[in-house]
């Protein structure tokens, strides 16, 4: 039933003869989770809460959603082997050479010192030239530690952020028991696939992941993958998910999706902003514009594929749309920049909580001529390192909106 993998150091695939313990997996084991639903194979930790998926059909949603980035088990205990047998649905392209496998970090006590992978799984098969998708159901795999410092602990495994990822077992060589919360402030974080991860290395280096480490933070990542659309459900459920500091990266999937002109765009954010207020009336608020993505700085959207490359497994996108119809309330990362800006300082003369930040501080011009994004539109690994180290040093240290002694 099971299978096992080790595509990085840290792991092992040789089983020991062990006293194996088995926990269930249940949501004071899990954290950045909003929801967990237990299926016919164990549970799968949500993004959205239940009513908010029922308010949308859209399939891209549903994936991104369910994709757990940012959500990780945390245990204490004396355990030196963790078994974790996953089910897995990994995205692959019609045409294109396999992505990458998902990577699970394992810290202790803080501190990355193993990482693995899995095999089996589901497969989602993409067409991109037509949208069809198709499923394709594998096994359980098995994802295992070994060598873990001796003495009590806390573990955490952060989960793929890339594949959806549901739990089946989990088993250690001694108990565990729930983690103590760490007294870390809660930063409730919104945005695109690039803050749900896109090409990152690994769950622990997305960007709000390093922010989060570095600002001594305890992330709750509602980066959602070609659904950061201003949804109404969305900011309902940052409303509702208790945290100390907030913020929402708003941009990038309006453009390329051609979801809404400026004159719907303005008012939604209004909206989208109100919503969060009812919540969370004074806390720290961060309203972050787009990165740098020259495809689309002065022309609108839609993105389209760019096929060109496809079978040496380079997909990569363009704009389809016509900067003249920028005339008619078409958006690009320019118009919805300016307007961000104008925005956040009209509602911060009642609102000193409420703070914006230019995406191009944290990826420019002079970053795009040494880090050019691969595919046009996503950062990759080492971009991603350097916006969480600049994201933490303009918002975390001292004099940023979410420094400590701000709050």
């Amino acid at each position: 039933m099971t299978a096992e993998h080790d595509p990085v150091p840290g792991s092992s695939t040789t089983p020991r003869a062990t006293n194996w313990s088995t926990t269930p997996v249940t949501s004071d084991l899990l954290r950045g989770a909003l929801d967990v639903e237990r299926t016919e194979h164990g549970v799968l930790p949500h993004r959205l809460p239940a009513r908010a998926r029922a308010q949308c059909a859209d399939g891209q949603l549903a994936m991104a959603e369910a994709q757990p980035s940012g959500v990780r088990l945390v245990f204490r205990t004396r355990a030196t082997a963790v078994e974790l047998d996953t089910l897995r649905t990994k995205m692959a392209y019609q045409g294109a050479p396999p992505r990458p496998d998902g990577v699970y970090d394992l810290l202790v006590d803080g501190r990355l010192i193993a990482q693995a992978g899995t095999t089996g799984g589901n497969v989602l098969m993409v067409d991109m030239t037509t949208g069809s998708a198709e499923t394709r159901p594998g096994p359980v795999g098995t994802v295992r530690f070994t060598g873990l410092p001796e003495g009590l602990k806390d573990v955490e495994i952060w989960l793929p952020h890339n594949e959806i990822t549901q739990l089946v077992a989990l088993r250690t060589d001694a108990p565990v028991e729930a983690a103590p919360e760490q007294g870390r402030r809660v930063w409730l974080h919104h945005g695109s696939s690039i803050s749900q991860g896109s090409d990152a290395a690994s769950p622990t280096t997305t960007w709000p992941a390093l922010a989060a480490s570095r600002g001594g933070a305890e992330l709750i990542n509602l980066g959602l993958g070609g659904s950061a659309l201003l949804d109404p459900f969305t900011a309902r459920a940052l409303r509702d998910t208790p945290a100390d500091l907030i913020s929402v990266k708003i941009g990038i999937n309006v453009v390329n999706t051609d979801l809404m002109r400026l004159r719907a765009f303005t008012p939604a954010v209004h909206g989208f902003l109100d919503t969060i207020r009812e919540g969370h009336p004074t806390t720290p608020l961060l309203v972050v514009s787009p990165i740098l993505c020259p495809i689309h700085e002065d022309t609108p959207g839609p993105s389209v594929p760019d096929f060109s490359n496809l079978s040496e497994g380079k997909l990569q996108f363009k704009a389809a749309g016509d900067p003249a119809e920028r005339a008619g309330g078409k958006l690009t990362l320019n118009v919805i920049r300016d307007e961000l800006a104008r925005l956040v300082k009209q509602r911060a003369a009642e609102d000193p909580n409420l703070h914006y930040l230019d995406g191009r501080d944290l990826y420019g011009k002079a970053d795009f001529a040494e880090l050019p994004l691969p595919d046009q539109l996503h950062p990759d690994a080492a971009t991603h390192r350097r916006i969480g180290e600049r994201f933490a040093a303009l918002a975390f240290d001292t004099g940023g909106p979410f420094a400590a002694e701000k709050v």
